[in-house]
């Protein structure tokens, strides 16, 4: 039986501890839902070991395959630039495929309500429930373009009310959204981070959600989460994505 490429989590990286260690409590999800999959965490700044760090160190045990997974919820700079520039400096030797970034996925919708009830939001009171869909944010368009989508997908699914916001590059904020929800009648005001670890920018989000009913956790290890982890994994190992810098 061949040996399974290693999964290298390749995550942003902060100077909040918070942030590691919620990004190890996810790979440690990972492993134990893949028994025998090696997983391995890299991280582009802040954080050791870096992904180059690791690439090299697999190299020199006689990896051969590995799949780069970007720990990443829309494609972006890091996913479209960062990340691919790393990977093209892996040694030789290695065959790198990078994974898709996370979102959007069903699974994480999923996730989001579970924080949502976790927070004390009660299924029965979805209806009634305005909900702001805060991200970090970005400047590429496309990014901001998926989360606006993934608000108006997720409204259909029975709340009164979805707005996207993020904490930063774009507009609105959260505290703003969460103003737009109360004129627009909602009974409660909920703000669910679409983010994956705490840090600067979602604790930015906590602040503007000081005048809502619910603030939700981020998504962290949330078992969702660490399935959409293992199908973006699967599904680069077909034969139909590329290799990195072939």
């Amino acid at each position: 039986m061949s040996v399974p490429p290693v999964l290298l989590v390749i995550a942003h990286g902060s100077r909040d501890p918070r942030h590691a260690a919620t990004v190890h409590a996810l790979v440690r999800r990972v492993r134990a839902m893949r028994p025998g999959l090696r997983v391995e965490t890299g991280f582009l700044d802040f954080n050791v070991p870096s992904v180059q760090g690791v690439l090299e160190s697999l190299a020199a045990e006689g990896v051969r395959q590995v799949v780069a997974l970007p720990l990443l919820l829309t494609r972006a700079f890091h996913a479209k630039a960062d990340i691919p520039a790393v990977l093209r400096r892996a040694p030789a030797r290695l065959r790198v495929r990078q994974a898709d970034v996370l979102g959007p996925s069903p699974l994480l919708t999923a996730a989001l309500e579970r924080r949502l009830q976790e927070a004390g939001l009660s299924p029965a009171e979805k209806s009634s429930t305005g909900v702001v869909l805060a991200s970090a944010g970005s400047s590429d368009p496309e990014a901001i373009a998926v989360i606006a989508e993934i608000a108006r997908e997720w409204r259909h699914t029975g709340w009164c009310a979805v707005r996207p916001a993020f904490a930063s590059a774009s507009l609105p904020r959260t505290e703003d959204a969460v103003r737009e929800l109360r004129e627009l009648g909602c009974a409660k005001v909920a703000v669910a981070p679409y983010v994956l670890a705490p840090g600067f920018l979602p604790d930015r989000i906590a602040r503007g959600a000081a005048d809502a009913d619910v603030l939700a956790d981020v998504l962290g290890p949330a078992p969702e989460v660490a399935r959409v982890l293992l199908e973006r994994y699967d599904a680069a190992r077909l034969p139909r994505v590329a290799a990195v810098g072939a």
